[in-house]
């Protein structure tokens, strides 16, 4: 997602996964595929090489589980403590969020 009004949809009427690395917010799309937008603050990490890193990670994540998460806008939000997180504690922050997501879908 790249548009002011795909992130402001999602925003409206979220599903929200909280937790200290990232806030997580989707809603279904009637896309039929996944689409992925990325909110990393200054705040949440400083230098753009730590916002740049976490957003690759995000989104090799975010791959590895798209087809799990089919028809979801999902918008990541990084919260400033995630900034000295290891990347497997990343990895599995998102997994979770994923994991939250489908189990939300199939209820």
């Amino acid at each position: 997602m790249s548009r002011k009004v795909e992130f402001q949809r999602v925003f409206d009427q979220p599903i929200r996964s909280g937790d200290r690395c990232f806030t997580v917010l989707a809603r279904l799309n009637q896309l039929g595929y996944p689409r992925l937008g990325l909110a990393i603050s200054r705040k949440a990490a400083k230098s753009a090489v730590a916002r740049n890193r976490i957003k690759r990670i995000v989104r090799e994540s975010f791959r590895h589980h798209q087809t799990e998460l089919n028809g979801f806008d999902v918008v990541v939000m990084g919260r400033p403590q995630m900034a000295g997180h290891e990347n497997a504690a990343l990895f599995t922050s998102l997994q979770h969020h994923w994991a939250r997501l489908v189990s939300w879908a199939k209820s």
